[in-house]
């Protein structure tokens, strides 16, 4: 009898194959210390040289298996172990603690990753978590003797199944034989992403007990699709499931001549897919995968993993870069959003009972102006290589916006003051992520340039739920016709005053929302890149016009579920 088994599609596709477990190796550590600090400082340097040398040689393996993209993955671990803070927190606690080397590693990276750790799919966050993860397995490998799982040794065509695979994992795949991926943890990050999609190798994460429940042999059905695993399939479920695999690749082979086209509905109706992103390689992976601007540019990056907040030139550095990357296609800066999940440790937060309601993102920037105005003079100095726009996160007043627009004024009249250019089309908007600017909507449309809905906050506050607490995340409904209701509301309080609207949480990209969103006159959808395409092909099939009914009978429905089957008859091709 077959076993089902859920979690995420990370990379779309299907495949059938044997499974082959991929084993941890044990790094457990017990807390020793040392009377001879000079040798353990000694044992960190070389297993520092060891693991750099380890991942050039990765880096070059990964620039002719997978590309630039994979090659940009390796390469900021390498920047992670030349990193001298990261040495000299070690070095400092082997001094003043008589940590062994291993001992020090070991309380670092939990230092490190209490400030990265994955909280409410913060996916950014987690991918530096997940490379911080993978170089400190290798430097304690080394320190401890311990040879590490090699996924090239695979001599067979097989499904890894694994806790977790990391990008370098990956950039030891033997191509000919690795068919597919299934982890117990994981989510989709951007790092992990880009890997197994590069392989175009169908993956499914966060599947709870999979390396108890499947051993090596057992015959695997993965779909990447839908994020289904299959153990031990019957002769019909093969059947069916090789036809869908045939499907999926003429629907891929339609997607790719997306790429270079406008998003344009059957009935002739323009919108704009854009990418959600994190990193430079996340822009490299968007342009890849047909993303038409950048949707939201988390800046969160350039403060990560740093003692001292990044200065307005560093800051102007990368802004420049991501906007001169895309070539005239609008990129959406978010301005600095941390509180609640996202601690920066050279800014020092006060404890808060609750600080998904308290002091964070905006509230932040109005309060520490030193923070808010070099990022936006760097914004605003990068602004005159592309095509910039400048959002401010978390309002919830016409007063806040105000005040930051009033700031971001301000640093524009010095800056031009003082000869320096900037760009006169800066589109200055605001995240809606808050009930109550939704309700006020009419009024803020009058002062801002756009709205960009981000439905993952918008949809907690609005049901008091907290998505990653699994004893309510059933609360957690994109669906709705509450849900529904607001967006609409918002949608033509928007157009009313001439002003578009984006939307940049993961409703942008579940295709029983997309019709709808369609059909209310979203113009902006932004997303994880590797939906893009997915999207953009589901709009091309959609007449806005017919979708019309849909919208009605759904925002006037009772349930969440009830508006789904209501998709599922209007778009039967949501189920595909």
């Amino acid at each position: 009898m077959s076993i089902l088994l859920t979690g995420l599609a990370a990379s779309s596709g299907i495949t059938i194959a044997p499974a082959h477990l991929l084993v941890e190796s044990d790094l457990s550590i017990k807390k020793q210390h040392t009377a001879d600090e000079n040798h353990e400082v000694a044992r960190l340097h070389d297993s520092f040289a060891l693991s750099k040398t380890e991942l050039q040689h990765l880096s070059k393996r990964a620039h002719e298996l997978l590309g630039q993209r994979a090659v940009t993955i390796i390469d900021t671990q390498i920047a992670i172990l030349d990193d001298p803070t990261l040495q000299k927190k070690i070095i400092d606690r082997i001094n003043s603690h008589h940590d062994t080397a291993e001992w020090a590693v070991k309380r670092v990276e939990d230092y490190y990753l209490s400030v990265f750790e994955r909280k409410n799919d913060n996916e950014y966050l987690y991918a530096r978590a997940t490379a911080l993860r993978d170089v400190t397995k290798r430097v304690l490998s080394h320190l401890l003797n311990v040879s590490l799982p090699d996924p090239g040794l695979l001599d067979h065509r097989a499904i890894f199944v694994a806790n977790n695979i990391t990008p370098t994992d990956t950039a030891q795949f033997d191509k000919r034989y690795v068919a597919g991926i299934v982890t117990t943890s994981g989510g989709r990050t951007s790092h992990f992403t880009i890997m197994s999609k590069t392989l175009s190798l169908p993956a499914v994460v966060g599947v709870k007990n999979a390396t108890t429940i499947i051993h090596d042999g057992d015959l695997l059905i993965v779909d990447g699709i839908h994020g289904k695993v299959i153990v031990n399939p019957t002769k019909e479920e093969v059947e069916h499931y090789r036809l869908l695999a045939g499907k999926f690749i003429q629907e891929q082979q339609k997607w790719g001549a997306l790429k270079d086209k406008q998003t344009v509905s059957a009935d002739g109706r323009r919108f704009e897919v854009g990418a959600n992103v994190g990193t430079f390689a996340d822009v490299i992976d968007a342009q890849e995968d047909g993303a038409e601007g950048i949707g939201l540019l988390r800046t969160e990056f350039l403060y990560m993993s740093k003692d001292e907040l990044p200065t307005e030139e560093q800051q102007f550095n990368a802004y420049k870069r991501f906007v001169s990357a895309m070539n005239e296609q609008r990129v959406v800066a978010r301005t600095l959003d941390i509180g609640g999940d996202k601690k920066l440790g050279m800014v020092a937060l006060p404890h808060e009972d609750n600080p998904y309601l308290g002091f964070r993102a905006i509230r932040i920037g109005l309060a520490r102006p030193e923070i808010l105005r070099p990022q936006l003079r760097a914004l605003l100095r990068a602004s005159v290589y592309g095509r910039l726009a400048i959002m401010f996160p978390m309002i919830a007043t016409i007063e806040e916006f105000q005040a930051a627009r009033a700031i971001l004024d301000e640093e524009k009249e010095k800056l031009e003051q003082a000869g320096i250019q900037v760009a006169k089309n800066i589109e200055v908007g605001m995240m809606l992520e808050i009930p109550a600017v939704a309700v006020m909507a009419e009024h803020f449309a009058k002062y801002v340039d756009f709205f960009s809905i981000g439905s993952n906050d918008l949809i907690q506050y609005l049901f008091a739920v907290d998505r990653g607490n699994q004893q309510v995340a059933y609360l957690y409904q994109e669906l709705h016709p509450a849900v529904l209701r607001m967006v609409r509301q918002v949608i033509e309080a928007a157009h009313a005053e001439g002003k578009w609207v984006g939307m940049c949480g993961e409703m942008a990209n579940n295709p029983y929302a997309v019709p709808l969103l369609m059909a209310m006159g979203l113009d902006e959808f932004s997303m994880s890149s590797s939906q893009i395409l997915r999207v953009r092909s589901l709009i091309n099939q959609l007449n806005t016009r017919k979708l019309q009914p849909l919208v009605h009978r759904a925002i006037h429905a009772e349930t969440a579920a009830a508006v789904q089957k209501l998709v599922e008859k209007y778009v039967p091709q949501v189920k595909l």
